[in-house]
């Protein structure tokens, strides 16, 4: 049995995960829940990739997210972090 001979959703790791933060944007510790959550639910389902959507704005979310990331527990999770091309308003995040 493949891939394509499951019923849909039994098994299937989705190519990424995304978790949008403009909802918490405003509150340090539901932006820190969010991200940390999303990172590992990606892990935990061995979801290649987690799209960050921090919008553009002044950058301060970003900011944070990218500062979030960096913490020594947190980066075991992932292989690296980039902006997406052309989007400097979402994060990449690639899973090991």
């Amino acid at each position: 049995m493949n891939g394509r001979d499951r019923p849909e959703g039994e098994g299937v790791v989705p190519d990424k995960l995304t978790v949008d933060l403009h909802p918490v944007f405003r509150n340090d510790q539901d932006i820190d829940q969010a991200v940390r959550a999303a990172l590992f639910r990606a892990a935990g389902q061995k979801v290649p990739l987690l799209e960050i959507i921090t919008g553009k704005g002044s950058g301060k979310l970003r900011g944070r997210v990218l500062a979030m990331l960096k913490q020594p527990h947190v980066k075991k999770l992932y292989r690296r972090v980039e902006l997406a091309p052309g989007n400097d308003g979402m994060v990449l995040v690639h899973l090991r």
